[in-house]
């Protein structure tokens, strides 16, 4: 299996391959400022949270998706993120269904599980390309990308339909593996850098 489960971890957060024993920590998480009533995001509300786990744990097993769940140091679950749309024979894949529960975002902790999974993508996977997938309307999401240092590729027009029955806009963005070395630095440096 590529890439096979691993468990991915610094000093501040933890990847841990996703499993049931993640639902009660994630449910509350999904709770945490009813992050599944964005209507341009597919976040679970806190009752499917048990269903979600179950279909990534799914596409694991037909090698489609490496599913993780975001944990604090004290080992708490606040959100879950995945290699999906995996591409061996290429060596491509997208970093998405990342979310997290609303007391973490905009802080530093998106930035470190996304060093976390580069690192792990372009050095021990031998990535050629990484991409990252967004709906259009979501402009939290594409800047939180594009301060990664992702390029964007395109937009794929009415790519996907939403719950709502609305059409998505899907915005790509890659990273290539010459531009890894740029990028880990520029991350590490907005890690390090001083918070006002």
């Amino acid at each position: 299996m590529w890439p096979a489960p691993i468990t991915l971890s610094d000093t501040s957060v933890t990847l841990a391959p996703l499993s049931q024993d993640h639902a009660a920590d994630l449910t509350e998480a999904a709770a945490d400022g009813e992050l599944w009533k964005l209507w341009y995001t597919m976040i679970p509300a806190p009752d499917g949270v048990e269903a979600e786990i179950a279909r990534r744990l799914g596409l694991l097993e037909k090698g489609a998706m490496l599913p993780f769940a975001i944990l604090t140091p004290k080992g708490q679950a606040v959100g879950m993120t995945t290699y999906m749309n995996i591409d061996a024979a290429n060596k491509r894949l997208e970093i998405g269904s990342t979310w997290y529960r609303k007391s973490v975002q905009r802080g530093p902790m998106n930035t470190q599980v996304k060093r976390l999974m580069l690192t792990h993508a372009f050095e021990a996977l031998g990535c050629n390309a990484v991409e990252f997938r967004t709906h259009f309307m979501n402009h939290q999401s594409r800047a939180a990308i594009e301060r990664l240092g992702a390029k964007l590729d395109g937009v794929l027009r009415s790519h996907m339909v939403m719950a709502d029955g609305s059409l998505r806009d899907t915005c790509v963005y890659s990273i290539l593996a010459h531009e890894w070395p740029t990028v880990k630095t520029h991350l590490t440096w907005q890690l390090e850098k001083p918070r006002d």
